[in-house]
């Protein structure tokens, strides 16, 4: 595969198909499907310092063109990942990213500080400002550029580990909150994680998600992504990670000639759990037949 082969900066991927974050577990189940080590890499579970149960009820509601989540970071905590999950993502083949959540900045600084002893066994960390339903924390820091640049600089003190700062597009100008991730040391932005929606059940009238609101992902996000990271490739020095909406291999070229030097697929995995591999298949044999290699894609948009 040395024609799929890319780097986000000093991270290099044997493909540019990572498992997004909150969508993969830490790939066991996966496991089941296919060999992991097709992937380029693994984005964990969201952690926290401490286990989470989520949010309570309806977490999960189909949508036209994608659906809403409201799982609300549950998660088994960090020390628990470390002895029982970390080595099995070591192991699998592909570059292990470790998506690190919280509702403060003293919970990202306690997680990034327990993670960083063992970073012989991760590639990169995925810094989570952005998960939209959980009622503090996560968004209320990423949707801020000074505590987006306060908080990534913090970290950069602690940890020599690749930041990979995940940002929210329920913003006015998602340019402004990328420029501060890389003004505070990040190697890359990830963009995007979902946008904020609800559902309403016409009988009850009540929202369908028990939390009222949730993330919304899916084929219907993508323009929204394409165009946000075409935007900030303009302007950043650093890598993007594009996601959103990624269902086949035509949309990962996309998302690269927009910007992304590799990218996340989520939603469309939960549909069909095998499609990265479906999606590198068809990879190869797009750069066979245009005899090209694929990072070459990154940022090549012709605008009018």
């Amino acid at each position: 595969m040395g024609s799929l082969s890319v780097n986000v900066g000093s991270v290099s991927l044997k493909s540019p198909v990572i498992l997004a974050s909150g969508t993969c577990n830490f790939g066991r189940e996966l496991a089941e499907y296919y060999d992991l080590s097709i992937l380029g890499g693994i984005s964990s579970k969201g952690l926290t310092i401490k286990p989470r149960a989520g949010n309570p009820g309806v977490r999960v509601a189909e949508c036209d063109s994608g659906m809403l989540n409201s799982v609300g970071l549950q998660n088994p905590g960090v020390h628990y990942f470390i002895e029982n999950d970390l080595d099995f993502m070591k192991n699998s083949g592909a570059a292990v990213i470790v998506n690190v959540a919280g509702h403060s900045y003293e919970d990202y600084i306690e997680m990034v500080s327990t993670l960083d002893p063992h970073k012989d066994k991760i590639d990169a960390l995925e810094i989570n400002l952005s998960c939209p339903n959980v009622k503090e924390g996560c968004m209320t820091i990423g949707s801020d550029p000074a505590a987006i640049r306060l908080i990534t600089s913090k970290l950069r003190e602690l940890t020599d580990l690749p930041l990979w700062i995940k940002l929210t597009p329920n913003v006015t100008d998602i340019k402004a909150t990328a420029l501060a991730a890389q003004e505070g040391g990040a190697d890359a932005v990830v963009l995007i994680n979902t946008l904020m929606g609800m559902r309403i059940n016409i009988k009850t009238r009540r929202p369908v998600l028990t939390n009222n609101t949730g993330g919304y992902s899916g084929p219907a996000v993508k323009p929204v992504a394409i165009r946000m990271v075409a935007e900030c490739s303009q302007v950043l020095d650093i890598p993007i990670v594009g996601c959103g909406g990624i269902s086949d291999y035509q949309d990962v070229i996309e998302f690269m000639i927009a910007g992304a030097s590799a990218v996340e697929v989520g939603t469309a995995c939960l549909i069909h759990p095998a499609l990265p591999v479906k999606i590198t298949e068809d990879l190869e044999k797009y750069c066979g037949e245009n005899n090209i290699e694929l990072k070459k894609l990154t940022g090549t948009l012709q605008r009018w």
